[in-house]
Order: structure tokens, then C-alpha cells, then sequence
């Protein structure tokens, strides 16, 4: 088994999202996420596209925005008791232009996780906006390729 993260959190044992981003680098991009709404979240519409799929066509990026899925507020406060790199071979894709997740805190994840990491240009929206870079890193993943 492998593990692949795209421009994704990757907490420590004890860590949970809300601990990854209580003090984010100064000058970090902050997410637009809107106040919770009966325990869900959602990002800001209008700030949407800039600050999630910047690389996406503007028409594709307004749909995303529109239909996001709402997550919960409490699965920011989750902590993991085994994170996966520590036991298998990983591999992370950071988007090199991503106003979500700074581009600082997918290295440091990275590094951590000792996991093979590749570059590419493209916003938190990767896997819509270069396909092809997404499966060929999963795609050397599998085939264990450094």
C-alpha cells in the first residue's frame, strides 16, 4: 500500500486540521470559508474561484462553486491516531499556486511524511485543472518510481 497526497493536509499522530491551521505564516492566503451554518462550512462564492480553482475555466469553477458539498465543522477538530506515511511510501503533489493550503505547509508536511514530493504550477483545484499531472503521480506511486 502507498499513500498519495494531492496538495492535501497531512496531520501527525494527535494533529487535526483546525491544530494545522490555528497559526497560519504570515502573509499565508486565508481561505474564504463563511461562518458555520447549522455546523457546516462552505467558501464564499464570490471568492471561490480565486481562491480554490484559480486555474480552472471561470464557467467550470462558478459550477464548483455553486454545488460544493458543505463540511463539518467538527471534522476540523478530528486527530489522527496513526497517520498512514508513517507506515507506507508516500508521495505528495504540491500546487505550487494554492490559496488554500500555503504552498509553506504542503513542504513541511512533505518533508515530514518523507514522501517522494513533485511539484506542479496549479491552484488547490488540481485534479480539475491538470489531470494528467494528478494520475502520473499516482501512477509512479504505484509503480514505486522516485
Amino acid at each position: 500500500m502507498i499513500v498519495v497526497y494531492i496538495t492535501a493536509f497531512a496531520p501527525d499522530q494527535g494533529e487535526s486540521i483546525a491544530k494545522l491551521i490555528a497559526n497560519p505564516p504570515e502573509g499565508a492566503p486565508v481561505p474564504p470559508i463563511l461562518p458555520p451554518q447549522d455546523g457546516f462550512l462552505f467558501l464564499d462564492k464570490q471568492k471561490f474561484a480565486p481562491a480554490f480553482a484559480a486555474d480552472v475555466e471561470p464557467g467550470l469553477a462558478a459550477f464548483m462553486a455553486d454545488s460544493q458539498v458543505p463540511w463539518g465543522v467538527e471534522a476540523l477538530q478530528g486527530e489522527v491516531s496513526r497517520p498512514a506515511w508513517k507506515e507506507k511510501p508516500s508521495w505528495y503533489l504540491v500546487a505550487t499556486e494554492d490559496h488554500m493550503i500555503p504552498v509553506g505547509a504542503q513542504r513541511m508536511m512533505a518533508k515530514r511524511a518523507g514522501a517522494t514530493t513533485v511539484d506542479e504550477a496549479g491552484s488547490h483545484a488540481i485534479c480539475v485543472s491538470k489531470p494528467a499531472a494528478v494520475a502520473k503521480i499516482i501512477e509512479d506511486a504505484a509503480n514505486g518510481v522516485d
